[in-house]
């Protein structure tokens, strides 16, 4: 099977989202134009800007059109082009999206994937440089993906779609955007794409520690009933 690469791999899952659902569109900062690291590419040629929408510089903005249009009934794939700017968004994210499910008694869902990249190493300076995934992990309901190949990004921006999901971030390392790998499993195979809820490290040869994968657990199923007060 051929190999590519990890940025290519998410364009190819993106796609073929789009094309076995008419309601998913991608909204972003140059999406329409490919983004800064190719991620989009091609998708407003085949798609339209009606499904691959640039936005102005405001990640607030950003979130909220897709929240918005997340519970009007389509499924927003949402780009943050550094997840530095995710900062922009919090009270979006935290506040409307995480909330919105609990808050309205099960009459509004948000399907939504909010994909960005981040990490050290690449010469990006103080503000393009960050690692904030673990200030997410701490919101209930929402679910941090951190795929380390191909094969994983992939598949779990391919799972995103099972259910509705009220916030899912598919956090990319900028370093391995341009790691080749092959993205999707070769048949006879045991390597499969991460599953979604599960954890692995990824080791060479030598043993040494190449990348790994992760999710926050599952929410719990119900929210917890309100004690009683003691009389």
């Amino acid at each position: 099977m051929s190999e590519t690469t990890y940025v290519k791999a998410i364009n190819g899952a993106l796609a073929d989202a789009m094309r076995a659902d008419a309601r998913v569109i991608v909204i972003g900062e140059d999406v329409a134009e490919g983004g800064p690291y190719t991620t989009t590419a091609g998708l407003a040629d085949e798609f339209g800007t009606g499904r691959v929408l640039n936005t102005p510089i405001s990640e607030s903005a950003i979130a909220g059109v897709a929240i918005g249009a997340a519970q009007s009934g389509l499924r927003p794939v949402l780009e943050i082009m550094f997840i530095d700017f995710i900062t922009l968004a919090l009270d979006q994210i935290v506040n409307q999206s995480a909330k919105a499910h609990f808050m309205s008694g099960g009459q509004l869902t948000v399907p939504m994937v909010l994909r960005t990249q981040g990490g050290g190493g690449q010469r990006g300076g103080a503000q393009h440089s960050q690692s904030l995934e673990a200030w997410l992990t701490h919101i209930p309901v929402v679910k941090v993906v951190m795929p380390s190949r191909a094969l994983d990004a992939a598949g779990l921006m391919a799972q995103r779609d099972r259910r509705p999901q009220p916030g899912r971030v598919h956090r990319e390392q900028d370093a391995l955007l341009q790691a080749r790998g092959r993205a999707r499993r070769a048949a006879g195979r045991a390597d499969r794409p991460r599953a979604d809820g599960a954890a692995g490290a990824r080791r060479d040869d030598r043993g040494a520690c190449r990348g790994w994968s992760a999710r926050r657990s599952s929410p719990p199923s119900a929210w917890p009933r309100r004690a009683s007060r003691p009389r």
